[in-house]
């Protein structure tokens, strides 16, 4: 956990680790975030798209600047995937619009495969087994899942390609 100068309070960290953040309702109804991560998960009160905003400015940017990006890498405007860290593979979509209470986040790696759960929304399952079920369509979460794979796509294909430049350019100082 970093601390949180804003709040005065410690904020999860977003890590290679995490599989989703998910919104739920507490005992009392009040709404928390359900952590969940490879090994451990575990609730905290700031809400998710707050926990992914924290996580975008841990790497230098904001979730409004991380969505900024994808639109302006391939187009997508509303319920636009980002890239927490590009380099270590954290790739998140949205359930819902992230200006919703109810939004949750769910890491595109993470994902073995979805299914339609009949009428009550759409069932991820996880790599490690783990499985979460979510009041959302399998139309839009399968179409979320498609648009994450395509933005990684994109903007991997961006970092290879400067990656590739730097190298010839640094083959060419010592040549």
């Amino acid at each position: 956990m970093f601390f949180n100068e804003d709040i005065y309070a410690p904020t999860p960290e977003i890590t290679p680790l995490t599989m989703a953040l998910l919104t739920e309702e507490d005992a009392a109804g009040n709404l928390v975030t359900y952590v969940m991560e490879e090994l451990n998960d575990y609730t905290v009160s700031v809400p998710a798209s707050k926990v992914m905003d924290h996580a975008c400015k841990f790497f230098g940017s904001s979730l409004k600047g991380r969505q900024d990006g994808t639109r302006d890498i391939c187009g997508i405007t509303h319920k636009a995937p980002i890239s927490v860290d590009p380099l270590s593979g954290m790739y998140f979509f949205p359930t819902t619009s992230p200006s919703s209470k109810q939004c949750s986040w769910i890491a595109h790696s993470h994902i073995d495969h979805i299914l339609d759960a009949a009428g009550k929304g759409t069932e991820i399952m996880f790599k490690n087994g783990k499985k979460v079920n979510l009041s959302v369509s399998y139309g839009s979460m399968l179409n979320q899942v498609q648009r994450t794979a395509q933005f990684r796509y994109l903007l991997d294909n961006r970092i290879r390609f400067l990656q590739k430049q730097v190298s010839e350019k640094a083959a060419e100082t010592f040549a």
